[in-house]
Formats: structure tokens, sequence, C-alpha cells
């Protein structure tokens, strides 16, 4: 599957969302946003519109996970500042470089775009290779892995799922929708807000909101 560049565009609000969950928990916001980038990138990659799932639905949990590899690497590794920097540097490149050709740079690729040597870029990409922990093992043997904080992943993706529906919405749809449930205005009020009659925006309220259940079903 080619990358599609327009989704990956049209969608970085998605990474702005999830990682404003996890703001002020001791990572800086850029590597917030750019390990949401990463994830975004494979969210578009393995997307398939076939499914019937919302884009936003399916790309949340992935975006998320990327994220949530920053905190696994960042309490179990030890590493030196330059080393850091340049892992940062390095995720920016490869997010730069898959959107503009469609694939995953190679590390003498990436070692030409950062002006660095493949070992230190090697050894800067084993930064954010995922560590186990070591405090608890399951009953399959596997152990589970410690993550700072336990976003609400699904609430996460039906508020984005509905703040999609609703921007496809047709203008006069969309303010409907906003004054009957955002605002909590009556039928009646919001009859005179848009010069239609009660009976007028009961029917059109019905009408949309049987569409919006279609399209999020």
């Amino acid at each position: 599957m080619s990358l599609d560049k327009p989704l990956a565009q049209e969608n970085l609000g998605l990474v702005h969302l999830c990682a404003n969950r996890f703001k002020n928990r001791g990572i800086e916001y850029e590597e917030l946003f750019s390990a949401g980038c990463v994830g975004l990138l494979k969210a578009v990659r393995a997307f398939d519109a076939d499914r019937g799932v919302l884009f936003s639905t399916y790309a949340v949990p992935v975006i998320l996970g990327e994220i949530k590899r920053l905190f696994r690497d960042g309490g179990a590794i030890k590493v030196s500042r330059g080393t850091k920097e340049l892992s940062l540097r390095l995720a920016r490149l490869r997010e730069k470089s898959m959107l503009q050709n469609g694939s995953e740079p190679t590390v003498s690729q990436l070692a030409a775009l950062a002006q660095s040597s493949e070992e230190s870029v090697i050894e800067a990409l084993n930064v954010s290779a995922a560590p186990l922990s070591l405090t608890e093992e399951n009953e399959d043997g596997t152990r589970q892995i410690d993550i700072p904080t336990e976003p609400p992943d699904e609430e996460i993706a039906e508020r984005l799922s509905l703040r999609k529906v609703l921007s496809e919405l047709e203008e006069r749809d969309r303010k409907l929708i906003y004054l009957r449930y955002f605002k909590n205005l009556t039928q009646t009020q919001t009859a005179k807000v848009l010069g239609m009659t009660q009976v007028q925006v009961s029917r059109r309220e019905k009408k949309i909101l049987s569409g919006m259940k279609e399209k999020l079903s």
C-alpha cells in the first residue's frame, strides 16, 4: 500500500490531541508530537478503508502506542544527551522522509540526512527499542510493560470519530447539532436562531442523527 500523504497531513490534529494527553508528564511536547507522527504514519500505511472503520478510530491507538513507547524508553535506558538529541532529530528526519518519499528511510539515508555516522545513527535508533518491565510476569510468561498513565484510548477514539463526522456535516446541520447538544438549547430556541419552525428542527435533527449513527456504527 502506498503512503497516502494527504491522509497523514489531514490528520495531524489527531497527533496533537493524543500528545496533549501526556503533557507535563516529564517529556517535552516536541518529543510527544514526533512520536505521535510516527504512529500516524504507521496507521496510514496499514489502514484499510474497506473494513468500514473510520481512520481516526483506527489511528488513535497506534498513535498512543508510539507515545507510550517514549515513557518506556525514558524510564529504563540511560543514554548521553548527544545520543538522545540525535535520536529525536532522527525521528523528525524519518517522519519528513516518509512523508516525502512514502517509504522507510535506510540507516545510510538517515545518516546522510543527519550528517552523522551510521554507527551513531544505529546507536541513537536503539534508544527507541522498547524494554520490558522486570516487575511483573503474566501467566503466559510474558512480562508486563509499565506505563506511567493509562489514557482512555476508546474515549479519545470515540470523541475524535464524532468530531470527524460533525466536520463532514453541512454548516447549517452542524450548527443545529451544536445548538441542541453543545449549547443545550430546546428545539424551539434552536428554531428561532436558525429561522426555522420547531417541527422543521425536529425532523431535520432526526435525519442528521440517523446519518451520524450510521457513519459511527
